[in-house]
């Protein structure tokens, strides 16, 4: 027998309907009839003078049940569930014990009154899934706390806290618990509590208020369409009857819905979920516990690793073998945290909590006790597999020994050990404090539970946790090598790099594959090539005579770009020009224009078909693996839901078709993956 999706309850006056759809009370169809019903029985009965909706556990409601998106909805939708509470004769009483998000606080909205217990938060999350609040958000809550805090509530689509909504205008109280809410309620309908729905309130200030508000989010939006259309909802708040203002809402809505930046960011939803989950590790693996850390290297890398374990609230010691290189990191972190308090995302007592968090050392014993050290060393092997011999005989049994590594074999880093077993890679990305994305990698000999407890320890450090395998690059950065080859295949064929850039920056990257060249610095990948040895084909002559020349990006002012004193954008360069058309007569190519469109499929099927190499060797576990890893480490465009999903967007038969025949025309290189084959062969039937 099915557990009945509410609660009912009568308390005097006042009835109460408690949502108890596990695990989120998301506001699926079902869910949506059992409400309806309860409310419309607590309307007919006349010893009731109010209703009390609220939620059980950690939620009071997620929102809307998002598998309906895509498999369709049925009646009564949750904008005639809303319209049913407003159209009663009696007040509805939110109480809300927990998560409102979306649909959730839409229904809220819906009623006259919102209390709320600590534990409250509230969000409008639709803008992260490439859309809007659809059910009366954009027009009931501006007219609740007025335009510009809920036009900031709606664009950045973060949550906020009970305190915050009683600062904000959203609650009219906070209580301890559900027992003093609902006595606050029992008082106030004893009262006389008269009905106050919110879409009745009047709208005060001007709309122009908006801009302000709008222009930073409009400006990151890259021309993705529902920031645009959120700012155009509220400005009907202040004009437009609500009546009206609602059908227009859930018509861009529903629109918005089936556009590909939706359908690209319920994708990646979806994919983020998905990619915790370790295929052949049981649910109930054991994981080991971690109270303490210890990261080695007190760089860029070693420091903002450190700052993710004082961040999530464990103890961190930082090593660097030479004691002021460690006091400069050390107040380095500390810099950084102020300058976070001094912007207001930090306060002064979590910038103290943290930095207490955190101690330094300079030398390998200080980690005797930690269950948990990350190398973060220069990138060399002899260097790294010098450093986990050391560990091994200092750490003690049972310590999960990490490397930082990006590109190096952790087999081979692993085997400086007596103790493979208990060694993993956690390549962080730069810079580590910040980004999002932790390449989780399993070596040949890794233990089941020190995988699981790596993939949790991510989550904990606030990071997006992917599990791959062991292979030059890994993932990501074997894909992102082949993406930028092309790119340079291409410049030697006849592409100027100011017209590569504009393409991508136009497909929606913050900057195109030159300019992060040289924001990062040409030596870095000058280094890296050489260390490497002969590669074929090697297209990086240009970028290597750059390096060799001084031009080394931003930070000596010339690069693939020119840079004026001061300036982050660089310029079209006619001594690189010169140099690349000499590099291409060097080796006998005759250059010709090649087509944005080129360009652009080029790049990216490198990266699709080196993507579905990677699955098809068991390096990762999914495709969709690979958008969760380029859209969170290599800032490429959520709009478009990462490189893989692009490509099934156009069409795997198509995008395996333009490999085939690169294949013939280019080169080896080019060489089509059979699991791509397959899976377009399967579209395509």
């Amino acid at each position: 027998m099915t557990e009945p999706l509410i609660e009912r309850e009568t308390r005097g006056q006042i009835g109460i309907i408690r949502m108890q759809r596990p695990p989120v009370n998301a506001l699926g169809h079902g869910l949506r009839v059992a409400i309806a019903e309860a409310h419309r029985d607590f309307e007919a009965d006349p010893a009731i003078l109010a209703t009390v909706i609220t939620g059980s556990g950690r939620f009071f409601s997620a929102g809307a049940d998002i598998t309906e998106f895509d498999t369709g909805r049925r009646q009564p939708y949750l904008t005639e569930l809303i319209a049913r509470f407003e159209a009663g004769e009696k007040p509805v009483i939110a109480i809300v014990n927990g998560i409102a998000f979306g649909g959730g606080f839409e229904l809220i909205l819906g009623g006259d009154y919102i209390y709320a217990l600590p534990a409250a938060k509230f969000a409008f999350p639709e803008i992260k899934l490439g859309n809007m609040p659809g059910a009366g958000g954009t027009q009931k809550l501006p007219r609740l706390i007025g335009g510009p805090k809920a036009l900031e509530v709606i664009l950045t689509g973060d949550a906020f806290t009970a305190r915050q909504a009683l600062a904000l205008g959203v609650v009219e109280a906070i209580a301890d618990d559900e027992a003093a809410a609902l006595a606050l309620v029992e008082k106030a309908v004893a009262d006389g509590l008269p009905r106050r729905r919110i879409r009745d309130l009047a709208m005060a200030g001007s709309p122009d208020e908006l801009d302000a508000v709008a222009a930073g989010h409009l400006k990151r939006a890259r021309g993705a369409p529902a920031p645009a259309k959120a700012l155009e909802a509220v400005r009907k708040a202040y004009s437009t009857p609500i009546d009206e203002a609602l059908v227009w809402e859930r018509d861009t809505f529903l629109a918005l819905n089936v556009s590909p930046e939706a359908r690209a960011a319920r994708h990646l939803f979806f994919a983020e979920r998905e990619a915790r989950k370790v295929t052949d590790l049981p649910a109930d693996t054991a994981r080991r516990p971690i109270a303490s850390a210890g990261v080695i290297g007190a760089g860029t890398m070693g420091r903002g690793i450190a700052m993710c374990f004082a961040n999530a609230g464990i103890l961190v010691t930082l090593v660097e073998q030479d004691e002021t290189r460690l006091n400069q990191a050390l107040a380095s972190v500390r810099a950084t945290y102020e300058a976070a308090r001094d912007k207001g995302r930090l306060s002064a007592e979590a910038v103290e909590t943290r930095l207490k968090l955190m101690s330094g050392a300079v030398d390998l014993p200080a980690l005797a006790n930690a269950d948990v050290v990350v190398e973060a060393v220069f990138e060399t092997m002899d260097v790294k597999r010098a450093v986990f011999a050391r560990l091994d005989a200092v750490c003690k049994p049972g310590a999960i020994l990490a490397t930082n590594t990006s590109t190096l074999d952790v087999d081979t880093i692993a085997a400086a050990t007596g103790r493979p077993q208990d060694v993993i890679g956690m390549h962080f990305f730069s810079p580590a404090h910040i980004m999002k994305l932790l390449e989780v990698v399993r070596g040949d000999k890794t233990a089941p539970d020190v995988v699981a407890t790596a993939m949790d320890l991510g989550r904990k450090l606030g990071k997006i946790a992917v599990l791959v395998g062991v292979c030059d690059g890994f993932a990501g950065n074997r894909m992102f090598i082949n993406f930028n080859r092309e790119a340079q295949i291409l410049i030697e064929e006849g592409a100027l790099p100011w017209q590569i850039d504009a393409v991508f920056t136009d497909w929606g990257l913050a900057m195109g594959p030159l300019s992060v060249m040289d924001l990062a610095g040409l030596d870095i990948g000058y280094h890296i090539r050489k260390a490497r040895g002969p590669q074929t084909p090697y297209p990086f002559t240009t970028a290597d005579r750059l390096a060799e020349a001084g031009r080394l990006g931003q930070k000596t002012g010339r690069g693939w770009y020119a840079y004026r004193e001061g300036a982050r954008r660089g310029e079209p360069d006619p001594e690189v020009e010169a140099l690349i058309l000499s590099v291409s007569r060097e080796k006998g190519i005759t250059r010709r224009e090649i087509p944005n469109e080129e360009i652009l499929h080029r790049c990216l099927w490198q990266l699709v078909n080196t993507g579905y190499q990677i699955v098809e060797e068991g390096i990762a576990q999914r495709v969709s693996d690979l958008d969760v890893i380029f859209v969170n480490g290599y800032g490429f465009p959520r709009t478009r839901g990462g490189p893989m999903f692009f490509a099934q967007e156009t069409g795997l038969d198509r995008v395996a078709a333009d490999i085939v025949r690169y294949h013939k025309e280019i080169g080896p290189h080019w060489k089509p993956s059979a699991h791509l084959l397959e899976r377009a062969r399967a579209v395509k039937a």
